[in-house]
């Protein structure tokens, strides 16, 4: 394995469109009195979001409003994927290597500072992984990457970590990307608001509410980022986000629709996201399945994504998008069928199954580009099917509550409006915490399934690829848990004054360090 990590690259029409684009623009953005570890290019890059994030907590990285901030800008990981290549680069760890099909040895880079000026070391590594996987603060990674696996890491000496598995786990190099490491004196029994890391960024002040900014870290350990501070606020419309970077307010907005009027600013790019619908089958009347296949044939994907997104994205059938091992080329995006729906709604309702129950979309404010609209369509889409829907739109912390286990109590039945990015490459970070019985973002199971999804675990090569596509398989046909909408295409703004290539991982991971000033 490669000693040293290295940057991604972008597509060749991303690069041309980003020199395109800061063409004939040398001017530095936000360019001023030097900022804390200035030089010559003491400046600011300005980012706007759709929403603020919940939490920086590393142990949360995974969920996408904290993680385009934390990952690797804040807190780094031992490993890192690249999303153009698939492969898997060091970071933390210089090289591993597996000793049995149980145990694995990583070897650390020497000489990393955290933020607070402390050693990154073997036990900082080891207790981070602990803190993720081992304890009970109900980490977001734990459930999205872990599902449940036992593992111990243990320090040998400050640049060599073992981790054991309980089980033959042939991805865990892949599955610790995911774990931001952090310094051991960092809480273990609570969740932290504001990390310390290693990351060429460290904190400098969070205005709840108002903005968040990011400075230099001096004591960075691989090559200093051009922009010496990042300055982070957010707004919910589109269009003003848009608007912001065209009248020189930001330097990149992301989260935008084509109506949104970025123009010339715009550049598109796949996001990596698989939006849905997640579909409580645990009460009636979606606990029969003949409603949940009702569900699927109404909605028009065609439409929805030629109409509410504009073009932006493809119907599709199965949250594994292309590219990821897992993907089943079977399962094609259900077809819109409105007789067929009305059917097996009258069908279940003469059998007693009560479909006049009142079913709640829980829907995300700023998901996505018109998540409200997207839902609209959908509620009427179900109505016309005979059943009974409202909808309920959220900001990110509340819808929170209704994404992760435990969900709120007392619930009727719901469809949670979700997204979905499989940035590492495989499905075992899509099947376990989405469709196990006891997933992290799991609102039904079979044992039938969790057995597919366990052993397609303990595969590799050709066989897990197999594997994965039979458990996608056996949910889309036997079990239908959710209603897959759209794989999506994502589009943020950029200033003529900075040069940055947007790649899959973007909306999962914004790295600072791959943005630049332009001229």
């Amino acid at each position: 394995m490669p000693s040293t990590p290295r940057r991604r690259q972008a597509a060749p029409a991303l690069l041309a469109l980003g020199a395109m684009l800061s063409a004939g623009a040398c001017s530095v953005a936000n360019s001023g009195p030097e900022a804390p570890g200035g030089g010559a290019a003491a400046n600011t890059v300005r980012i706007v979001l759709p929403e603020e994030p919940p939490t920086l907590e590393p142990c949360d990285a995974s969920l996408t409003a904290t993680g385009r901030v934390t990952r690797a800008n804040i807190t780094e990981a031992l490993t890192e994927r690249d999303p153009s290549t698939g492969k898997l680069q060091p970071a933390l760890a210089t090289e591993w290597k597996q000793d049995s099909p149980t145990e694995w040895t990583f070897t650390l880079r020497p000489g990393v500072k955290f933020h607070d000026g402390t050693a990154f070391d073997a036990k900082a590594a080891a207790f981070s992984i602990d803190r993720t996987v081992g304890s009970t603060i109900d980490c977001n990674v734990d459930g999205y990457v872990f599902g449940g696996i036992e593992l111990t890491a243990t320090a040998v000496d400050d640049t060599t970590l073992k981790v054991k598995t309980a089980k033959a786990d042939p991805i865990l190099p892949l599955r610790l990307s995911f774990v931001e490491i952090v310094p051991t004196t960092t809480n273990k029994t609570g969740k932290v608001r504001e990390p310390v890391g290693t990351g060429p960024y460290k904190i400098a002040k969070w205005d709840t509410g108002r903005s968040l900014r990011l400075e230099r870290f001096a004591g960075y350990w691989g090559k200093a980022p051009e922009f010496a501070a990042a300055e982070y606020v957010w707004r919910a419309e589109g269009s003003i986000r848009a608007a912001m970077v065209k009248s020189d307010e930001a330097d990149v907005a992301i989260g935008l629709a084509p109506e949104d009027g970025a123009g010339d600013a715009a550049v598109q790019y796949p996001n990596n996201e698989t939006s849905y619908l997640r579909i409580d089958a645990t009460k009636a009347p979606l606990n029969d399945i003949r409603v949940r296949q009702a569900i699927n044939y109404a909605i028009d994907r065609n439409g929805l994504v030629a109409s509410v997104f504009a073009g932006l994205g493809k119907p599709a059938g199965q949250l594994v998008p292309e590219g990821v091992t897992g993907h089943s080329t079977a399962i094609q995006a259900w077809p819109f069928d409105m007789a067929q729906a009305k059917k097996l709604v009258a069908e279940a309702k003469a059998d007693g199954v009560p479909t006049d129950t009142p079913i709640k979309i829980i829907g995300r404010n700023g998901i996505y580009p018109k998540a409200a609209e997207a839902m609209e369509v959908v509620q009427n889409a179900l109505i016309e099917a005979g059943l009974k829907v409202e909808i309920e739109m959220l900001d990110v912390n509340a819808w929170l509550e209704y994404l992760l286990r435990p969900f709120p109590k007392n619930l009727g039945p719901t469809l949670l409006q979700a997204q979905h990015g499989n940035q590492a490459g495989d499905a075992a970070f899509t099947m376990g915490q989405i469709y196990g019985s006891k997933g992290a973002q799991s609102s039904y199971g079979t044992p039938e399934l969790d057995d597919l999804i366990g052993k397609a675990e303990q595969a590799s090569g050709e066989e897990r690829q197999t594997a994965f596509a039979a458990a996608l398989e056996h949910q889309n046909k036997q079990v239908v848990r959710d209603a897959v909408l759209a794989h999506m295409t994502g589009i943020l703004a950029l200033s003529p004054k900075v040069t940055y290539q947007p790649n899959a991982a973007t909306n999962d991971e914004m790295r600072l360090a791959d943005m630049h000033p332009a001229g």
